[in-house]
């Protein structure tokens, strides 16, 4: 085995999985993942199945280049590669760098089987300026972590093993990748932040603090080893502070505010979201925690909002489902019913005591709400407003326009799951229907 060999096989083993069955490398078209895809195919690592993805974001006319590269990298190597074609969507106050990474890995994610581990050329010199860029943006531990080596990805992982390389070693390992590697000009363009940093301001870095590459990614692995440690006290309070799918605001209040802010961001991480900036979590706390009882905050950052109702913190979609309509639902023979995007379906199922089929009409309307709809929820209780049962058992305020209100002509015989009008329904032992609402959003 040759020392780049020996060095490549040494930072596999380190960085992947040791489940890991197959690698499918990233490939851009450029220098670098040419250099990492020749070398784990001279390398056999493991003897692990070796494929490569390209996606082609369409946001330049070389993209024909790199494609044609990657696909004549992989046909000299003999390796199967997949092209994706993706649509880079520019959001208002999204960079186009930031948008292009997001539908990128989307794609990757989607890719990726399961037990196979993603591989991306990223080295000891792109960490460095990730530090920096992150630094000037103002970003906290976890910004400052910068690439982390591994993490799952899809159905498997993304690992970036060569973190800790400098570019000239990887480039040396893939010194016999054939062919010539396509030259992105967005890496040439001073408008964008990375190149600028790389093209005017790493070169005086360099010249001034010629091991700045190895110090800023060695202050990135302590920023994660930081970031674990906060993991770990956050999942402790977590622990504490979770009441269902919410978090406890009375338990909230109790901690002090660094331990709060670190538990919150754990919680959204966890549910998958992106992190709002600390000014908009700090404000969305303040307002959360100081509310007033009969108040029902809501604080918005991209697709997702924090809202309290009763002494507890949730996570919502920014845009709540709002149940369209009216449906007619038929009953005779009973179909399910489909709510609409996110709001489930409506199934009937034997239940003895539930809805008398024989006192229903061959079709139901489901409808919103109106207000003012009132019904008897048992044979002994009396007639309530739905309003007042809501507020009963505690539905969420924003989602009961997402309600689904069942109606037997205009007599209103059941509210989604969790009423039914006694007049409507069988003996107790009797043989009756029961309205299942499944995939239903939470609503209490």
């Amino acid at each position: 085995m040759t020392d780049s060999a020996a060095s490549l096989h040494a930072v596999l083993s380190t960085h992947l999985p040791i489940e890991a069955r197959g690698l499918i490398v990233a490939v851009s078209g450029g220098a670098d993942s040419a250099a990492l895809l020749s070398a784990l195919h001279s390398e056999k690592f493991r003897q692990l199945p070796l494929r490569a993805v390209h996606v082609d974001h369409g946001l330049q006319l070389q993209a024909v280049e790199f494609r044609a590269a990657c696909q004549a990298l992989c046909d000299r190597l003999e390796i199967p590669l997949k092209v994706i074609a993706v649509r880079v969507a520019v959001a208002a106050g999204v960079s186009i760098e930031a948008s292009a990474r997001e539908a990128r890995y989307g794609a990757l994610a989607g890719e990726v089987r399961e037990f196979e581990c993603l591989l991306t050329a990223h080295h000891r010199e792109d960490q460095a300026e990730t530090v920096l860029l992150q630094a000037l943006r103002g970003a906290g531990i976890k910004g400052m972590s910068a690439m982390p080596g591994c993490r799952p990805f899809g159905l498997g992982w993304h690992a970036r093993p060569l973190l800790d390389m400098p570019q000239g070693d990887l480039l040396q390992l893939g010194a016999q990748a054939p062919g010539a590697a396509a030259s992105d000009p967005m890496n040439a363009d001073l408008r964008f932040d990375r190149s600028f940093l790389r093209q005017q301001l790493w070169p005086l870095v360099i010249a001034r603090w010629p091991g700045a590459s190895t110090a800023l990614s060695r202050t990135a692995r302590h920023m994660a080893q930081a970031q674990a440690l906060m993991d770990l006290s956050a999942q402790a309070e977590l622990g504490k502070l979770r009441d269902g799918e919410a978090l406890s605001i009375t338990g909230l209040r109790v901690l002090c505010a660094p331990k709060r802010s670190n538990a919150v961001r754990l919680w959204l991480s966890q549910a998958g979201v992106e992190l709002p900036s600390t000014a908009r979590l700090e404000e969305a706390l303040r307002q959360v925690l100081s509310a007033d009882e009969d108040h029902v905050p809501a604080i918005v950052w991209g697709g997702h909002a924090l809202r309290r109702y009763r002494q507890r913190l949730f996570l919502t979609a920014a845009q709540l489902p709002r149940l369209q309509g009216p449906h007619s639902w038929n009953l005779r023979p009973a179909t399910p019913l489909i709510l609409g995007e996110n709001l489930g379906t409506l199934v009937l199922t034997p239940q003895p005591g539930g809805l008398d089929p024989r006192r229903l009409p061959d079709v139901l309307t489901v409808r919103r709400r109106e207000g003012g709809e009132s019904l008897r929820p048992a044979p002994l209780a009396k007639t309530q407003t739905v309003q007042h049962l809501c507020q009963s058992i505690g539905v969420l305020p924003w989602m009961r326009d997402s309600l689904p209100f069942v109606f037997a002509g205009k007599e209103l015989v059941a509210v989604g799951d969790l009423w039914q009008e006694a007049r409507y329904c069988a003996p107790p032992t009797g043989a009756g229907l029961s309205i299942a609402w499944r995939q239903a959003p939470i609503v209490v």
